[in-house]
C-alpha cells in the first residue's frame, strides 16, 4: 500500500459490536512493515475493506439524513391535515345548522309567506336578513368546496411522502447491511493472520498520537474565533471511539467528529463528509488554518479537521480512537474554510 494513504474506517452498530470488532480486527496501519510478517495481498484486502465500508457508511448517513428530513414532512402534513379536517368539520356543520332551519321552515314560496303573513313589513324585514343568510350561506358552500380540495392535496402529498420515506428506511437498511458485511468480512480477514502478523499491523497503528502533539499551537494562540471553538472541541475529543452513526459526546465516526466540534462553536455543518466538502470555500492546502475542514478520496468519504502544523484531528475506524494524524494520511486532499 502506497506510503500516503492510510485504509478507510468501517462501522459498528452498537457498543457491543465495537468491542467485538476491536478485539477481533486489532487496528488497520497506514502502512505496514514488510519486517511485521503481515502479507500485502492481505494489508491490501484488509484497505479495501475498510474503504468500501467507509463509503457505505457515507450512504447510510446520507440515507438516514433523508429519511429524518422525510419524517418531519411526514408529521408536518399530518398536523396539516388534521387541522384541516376539523375546519371542513366546523364549515359543514355551520352550513347543516342553517340547511335545518331552511327545512323546519318548511321553504314556503316567499310571495306566498309574505300574503299569509299578519305582519307584512316585519315579514319583509326578515326576508332581507334571509337573503344576506343565503348569499353568506353560497360564500361558505364555496369556501367549503375550496377546502375541500385543499385537503385532497394535502392528503396526496403526505401519501407521496410516506411512499418516499419507506424507500428511505429501505435505503438505510441496505447500507446497513453492507457495512456490517464489511465488517464482518474484515475480522475473517484479520483472524487468518498468525499473532506475529497481528502485532505488526498494531505497531504500525501507532503512527496516529493519541496525546496532545506539543508541536501544535497553543489554544491561547487560536483566538476567539468559531473555527478555534471547533478545534478546541474536536482536541477534546482526542481519546473517544469511533463508532458508526455517532455524534458525540462520547462516541464519533468522521463526520459525526466534524458536527458535533462545529456545533459547539455555534455553527451546524450537514452530516455527510461529502457535503461536508462544500460547507464553506475550498482553499489550498498550503494555506490550511486551524479549523479547516480536510477531506479525503475522490468521493471524500472521509473527512477530518485541521489542527495546524501539518495535522489534523479524525475518528479513523473501528478499533482506533479520535486521535491526530498526518494532514497527508490518504490521496486527494481538499481543504475547506467554514
Amino acid at each position: 500500500m502506497a506510503s500516503h494513504r492510510r485504509p478507510a474506517r468501517v462501522t459498528v452498530l452498537t457498543a457491543a459490536a465495537a468491542t467485538a470488532a476491536t478485539a477481533a480486527l486489532g487496528a488497520v496501519p497506514a502502512h505496514a512493515d514488510p519486517g511485521g510478517g503481515a502479507p500485502e495481498a492481505t494489508r491490501a484486502t484488509v484497505d479495501r475493506l475498510y474503504q468500501e465500508a467507509e463509503q457505505a457508511t457515507e450512504g447510510y448517513n446520507k440515507a438516514d439524513e433523508k429519511a429524518d428530513q422525510l419524517r418531519r414532512t411526514v408529521s408536518l402534513a399530518q398536523d396539516s391535515l388534521a387541522r384541516g379536517q376539523e375546519r371542513v368539520n366546523r364549515m359543514r356543520g355551520a352550513l347543516g345548522s342553517v340547511a335545518g332551519a331552511q327545512y323546519r321552515s318548511g321553504g314556503i314560496d316567499p310571495a306566498l309567506a309574505l300574503l299569509l303573513s299578519s305582519d307584512p313589513e316585519s315579514y319583509l324585514d326578515r326576508a332581507t336578513v334571509l337573503d344576506r343568510v343565503t348569499a353568506r350561506q353560497g360564500a361558505a358552500l364555496a369556501e367549503l368546496r375550496g377546502e375541500l380540495r385543499k385537503l385532497a392535496q394535502q392528503r396526496t402529498e403526505a401519501g407521496r411522502a410516506l411512499v418516499e420515506l419507506e424507500r428511505s428506511r429501505t435505503e438505510v437498511a441496505r447500507h446497513k447491511r453492507t457495512v456490517e458485511g464489511k465488517l464482518a468480512e474484515a475480522r475473517r480477514v484479520l483472524a487468518s493472520l498468525s499473532d506475529d502478523e497481528r502485532a505488526g499491523y498494531e505497531r504500525a497503528s501507532r503512527s496516529g498520537r493519541d496525546s496532545l502533539d506539543t508541536d501544535l499551537p497553543p489554544l491561547a494562540d487560536l483566538g476567539p474565533s468559531r473555527a478555534a471553538a471547533a478545534v478546541i472541541a474536536a482536541r477534546s475529543a482526542v481519546g473517544m471511539p469511533y463508532v458508526w452513526g455517532a455524534t458525540g459526546p462520547s462516541a464519533f465516526d468522521c463526520s459525526g467528529l466534524m458536527v458535533w466540534s462545529y456545533r459547539k462553536a455555534g455553527i451546524a455543518l450537514p452530516r455527510t463528509s461529502s457535503a461536508q466538502r462544500y460547507a464553506g470555500r475550498r482553499i489550498p492546502l498550503s494555506q490550511a488554518q486551524p479549523g479547516d475542514l480536510v477531506t479525503y478520496r475522490s468521493d471524500a468519504s472521509h473527512v477530518a479537521i485541521y489542527a495546524g502544523n501539518g495535522q489534523v484531528i479524525h475518528a479513523p475506524y473501528p478499533g482506533a480512537r479520535v486521535r491526530y494524524d498526518p494532514v497527508n494520511m490518504m490521496s486527494h486532499v481538499t481543504v475547506t474554510r467554514v
